[in-house]
């Protein structure tokens, strides 16, 4: 089969286009046949050897967790979608009993077991779903990790409810896209901040009722009284504006964090936190309920993640460096050759 494979962890022109072998499943597994793949930072982070475990005896390894496509082969024990059956992967692997916190043999597909950039990827069959009829492949291939992430951030950590007011600051990630499309389906009133005035435009396309661009100077008492105080702040931003939340938050609201883009270290005024009685949560992923549960939202409300932009597998290269630059909204897909 064609994959895209990284032999040296000196970023994305580290991967190279070529013939590998084809998957075969074992006992319990399932080898799909995959027509999109979609991107995720992690991706990058790995190409650059900043990503837990992307060491050289990990080498080489094909990346990707995102993918969707028909199930190709299946192992001794296999049970799930028979062969033909469209189905999207869900890239949160061995969970464990636990709903609250993932076990020890937790990983994510693509590192250290190879992934989605290649047209076929082995996995085990508890972790392929039916993929929504309503979706295309491009589309599903689109939801695994962000919109998991994004669900069970909103519900399953932050306890949305109909009516309540949702802040995602840096609109235009896969996440924060995604966030804001399944609170506005929720019924919540959705916020956002951006440093493109574009993104928040496209933002309230997606349902979001208002936003503010963040270079300016006073954003956050603008969005203070725009809002009137916010219910739940979904957060993957961190850094210096993470204090800012704490500042916008209603007494007895909550706060999901689940990245650090703008940098691991905050400064936050403690006395707000505890004497506005704040529930501050972190999250990652999610469990195999809270991917089946966010595959029944997007049918339940037919909705569709936005696109980006499309490449060719071979052109994966490309697309991260298009990644990198953060220019438009939406995850970006990768097209697998037949």
């Amino acid at each position: 089969m064609k994959a895209m494979r990284l032999h040296e962890l000196e970023g994305p022109e580290s991967l190279s286009y070529e013939d590998v072998p084809d998957p075969e499943p074992g006992s319990g597994e399932i080898v799909v046949r995959l027509r999109n793949a979609a991107l995720n930072r992690r991706d990058v982070f790995v190409t650059q050897g900043q990503y837990p475990g992307a060491k050289p005896d990990a080498l080489p390894i094909i990346l990707g967790s995102d993918g969707s496509g028909e199930v190709a082969t299946k192992g001794d024990g296999a049970e799930g979608p028979d062969e033909g059956n469209e189905v999207v992967i869900n890239p949160s692997l061995y969970w464990g009993d636990n709903p609250k916190v993932p076990g020890k043999d937790y990983r994510i597909l693509g590192l250290p077991d190879d992934g989605t950039y290649a047209q076929f990827v082995k996995v085990p069959t508890d972790h392929v779903f039916p993929k929504p009829s309503h979706l295309s492949h491009e589309e599903a291939a689109a939801l695994p990790l962000a919109a998991l992430t994004a669900y069970r951030a909103l519900f399953t950590r932050g306890g949305l409810q109909e009516g309540e007011t949702v802040l995602v600051p840096g609109v235009g990630s896969g996440v924060a896209t995604f966030v804001v499309q399944m609170a506005s389906a929720a019924g919540a009133r959705v916020f956002v901040t951006s440093g493109s005035d574009e993104k928040l435009e496209k933002a309230k396309e997606l349902g979001a009722e208002g936003g503010i661009n963040y270079n300016s100077e006073n954003w956050s008492r603008e969005l203070k009284e725009m809002t009137g105080g916010v219910d739940l702040s979904v957060d993957h931003v961190g850094g210096e504006g993470f204090d800012a939340l704490v500042s916008l938050a209603k007494p007895g609201s909550r706060i999901v964090t689940f990245g650090s883009t703008a940098g691991p270290k905050v400064t936050v005024v403690m006395p707000r936190i505890f004497l506005k009685w704040l529930d501050v949560f972190g999250t990652a992923m999610g469990s195999p309920e809270d991917f089946r549960s966010m595959l029944e939202f997007y049918e339940k409300h037919e909705l569709h993640p936005v696109i980006n932009e499309t490449f060719s597998l071979e052109e994966t290269s490309a697309a991260m460096n298009h990644m990198e630059e953060a220019t438009g909204m939406g995850k970006i897909v990768l097209d697998i050759p037949a």
